[in-house]
């Protein structure tokens, strides 16, 4: 009895002192309690309650968890669900959380609360929206400046990766989160100019908001701001002030910010800045991607991005095998997504598999018809790129939606008149002005609204006529430029045209057209012909006249118009010219082509050829006999004679000797020779 009566005793003071810890803060010490007192009743409800919140204050959110998945007999649904939900958040189940939330009997303002962050984690936008409004609307307490920042996040969100234009909510922007959430969604709209003015405004309210905490410094300051000067970057680089923003990029790397992702969104734009250049920055800066816990900070655009950067990169450094790996893993996780493929086609390419990219563009065409117009372009582009133009406009011409645009007209034409296909050029015109006039006949029984003259349709038909006139079709370019008088007589351009046309063809015709063009006199013509001629284009330009000052104006006055004339200088004459003599008429022909010319002839000083090396002098076949040399003693150059041979002497230096059968072996040591050149220089 005694110890039975000890034991509620001991229990009030245990629950005294998990009382006092959690209200201090303490709540370790206050674990240490509940845990005393679950030893007496380890079923105690409320003990059981205590330890899971102590817990989570602890941030031990995966042993809570545990607790209350031992303890569902006693700890229901209904007692702990918020708990429970609120474990599963922090470990990132969020598909489990948003169970618990839902499975949940009442729906308390907690959960509520809750329920409003897991919609954002899983992307769901408009139903976070909703929760969020009917939040604000239903509830007044001090955390209501929080929610506002909430449902101003979810707009920016839904501006920048649903591309959704965001209602005013009529929020005042009085801290720096709401003005960072207000610039986020200027940007999803393209405002980049509206979204700086934003972040500077943030950045201003940020520092005045810290500097009033004496304890803050100016690193944490720095630190605080480092998702506003992360977002002032990405404006510099959408704004192409790549340099601007690659050292505002820097600074906030050099920090070592906490934020996981913020680190890796900027790793990843300083990787796209960089492309194919300075690819070992590039490496060094994809492992901030790759940090534990970024697959958690991030959206599912921004991861995708990451995980396509990663395998350009891989291309970049001739890394085949990773690039095809995250590019099939891409693949895999979105079907539909056009870059995954793009990128193997690219990899094949630069292993020179030009017909096999070709072929994979084309499966995933067929596979995809939404996305065949981009990969067709893609498609037609490898093709030109091996040569092949014609291909190349038989892939253009099979995108129907983009025939009858005059930019794909355009194209075409420059490509088939590239190629000298004057006939498909006219083909592509004549099936884009059908469209326009097919589209017209469509448009004009009353369904919808469209303009009978067409800006493009007639401009289409004039591209045409110039076109058919430049190539010499001009019975075919004379009914489109009729058509085109027709749809305007009062333009005189087109008559003119017309005429020009006629003119070579039936020339009565333009004789008749001609009187319809207006006369001179009501022709208002006025051409400075000063500008005129001093402009540009003009083939003649008019030399402005120096000013004259003092004597050289008086002599300008008294010669009046009498130009200086230059004197022709003398031609020089050759230095051996005798004037007694008449010059050879033919001295300006090649001595070749002159009647006297009658060829070099053959063997002559065959014989004094010298056989030795360069600059040996050798006067007959008779010297080259050792026999009559060998006897003769060598003599010494004179002083002041020089150290060379004289070029009278018959002595020759032993090197230079040859044998007697020198001249008949030439041949056969100069194939020799040569056959031994491909060894040598």
């Amino acid at each position: 009895k005694m110890a039975a009566a000890a034991g509620p005793a001991a229990a009030a003071g245990l629950w005294s002192e998990v009382n006092r810890c959690g209200q201090n803060g303490d709540f370790a010490r206050a674990l240490k309690s509940v845990n005393k007192i679950l030893q007496i009743n380890k079923d105690d409800v409320t003990a059981l309650q205590c330890k899971v919140v102590c817990l989570i204050q602890n941030g031990n959110f995966k042993e809570a968890l545990g607790v209350i998945n031992t303890h569902t007999k006693v700890l229901t649904s209904d007692i702990i669900a918020f708990e429970k939900a609120y474990c599963e958040y922090r470990l990132n189940r969020i598909e489990s959380a948003l169970k618990t939330i839902q499975s949940a009997s009442q729906q308390t303002d907690k959960l509520k609360e809750l329920y409003g962050q897991v919609l954002y984690r899983l992307e769901r936008y408009d139903d976070c929206l909703a929760a969020y409004r009917d939040l604000i609307r239903n509830s007044q307490d001090e955390y209501e400046e929080e929610r506002k920042t909430n449902l101003s996040a979810v707009v920016a969100a839904q501006s920048t990766w649903e591309k959704v234009v965001p209602e005013d909510l009529g929020l005042r922007e009085a801290t720096y989160e709401l003005c960072y959430n207000s610039a986020c969604a200027l940007i999803g709209q393209g405002k980049l100019n509206e979204a700086m003015k934003k972040l500077q405004k943030a950045e201003e309210l940020c520092r005045q908001s810290l500097s009033e905490d004496s304890d803050v410094t100016e690193e944490d300051i720095e630190a605080e701001l480092a998702i506003i000067h992360g977002q002032m970057a990405y404006i510099m680089q959408l704004q192409g002030r790549t340099e601007d923003a690659l050292q505002l990029y820097n600074q906030i790397i050099k920090l070592k910010p906490t934020d996981v992702g913020l680190l890796a969104v900027i790793a990843n734009n300083i990787i796209t800045i960089n492309k194919d250049q300075n690819v070992f920055d590039s490496k060094k800066k994809v492992k901030l991607t790759n940090a534990e816990g970024v697959e958690h900070k991030l959206s599912k655009k921004q991861l995708q991005a990451i995980e396509f950067n990663k395998a350009l990169l891989a291309m970049y450094t001739n890394q085949a095998d990773q690039c095809r790996k995250l590019s099939a893993s891409l693949q895999s996780q979105s079907p539909e997504h056009l870059l995954p493929v793009l990128i193997q086609a690219a990899q094949l390419c630069r292993e020179k598999q030009h017909a096999k990219a070709v072929g994979l563009l084309q499966d995933f065409a067929d596979q995809h018809p939404a996305n065949a117009a981009e990969i067709k372009l893609t498609m037609a582009q490898l093709k030109i790129a091996q040569g092949s133009v014609t291909k190349a406009c038989m892939i253009l011409r099979s995108i129907e939606e983009l025939q009858h645009k005059p930019g794909m007209v355009s194209a075409l034409v420059t490509m088939y008149s590239h190629e000298e296909d004057i006939d498909s050029a006219i083909e592509v015109f004549t099936q884009a002005i059908q469209w326009y006039q097919q589209f017209q006949a469509r448009t004009n029984c009353g369904c919808c609204v469209f303009q009978p003259k067409s800006p493009v349709h007639l401009s289409l038909i004039r591209e045409a006529a110039n076109f058919k006139l430049k190539h010499g079709r001009k019975k075919e370019a004379i009914s489109d430029l009729e058509e085109l008088w027709k749809q305007n007589p009062k333009d005189v351009h087109t008559l003119a045209q017309l005429i020009s046309a006629y003119s070579l063809v039936d020339p009565e015709k333009a004789k008749v057209l001609s009187k319809h063009l207006p006369s001179s006199d009501t022709m208002s013509l006025k051409v400075d012909v000063d500008a005129l001629e001093n402009s540009h284009g003009a083939t003649y330009v008019r030399k402005k006249a120096a000013k004259l000052t003092g004597d050289n104006q008086q002599k300008e006055q008294g010669q009046g118009e009498v130009k200086k004339k230059k004197k022709k200088k003398k031609g020089k004459l050759p230095k051996n010219y005798d004037p007694k003599v008449t010059p050879d008429p033919e001295r300006w022909l090649p001595m070749r082509e002159r009647s006297y010319y009658r060829g070099r002839k053959k063997g002559k000083k065959k014989d004094q050829v010298g056989k030795g090396t360069q600059g040996s002098a050798m006067t007959g076949s008779s010297e080259l006999d050792a026999s009559r040399t060998a006897s003769s003693p060598p003599t010494s150059p004179r002083p002041g004679s020089g150290a060379a041979v004289s070029a009278t002497s018959n002595v020759i230096p032993p090197r230079h000797q040859k044998p007697a059968g020198a001249p008949a072996t030439k041949k056969k040591q100069q194939q020799k020779k040569k056959k031994g050149a491909k060894g040598g220089w």
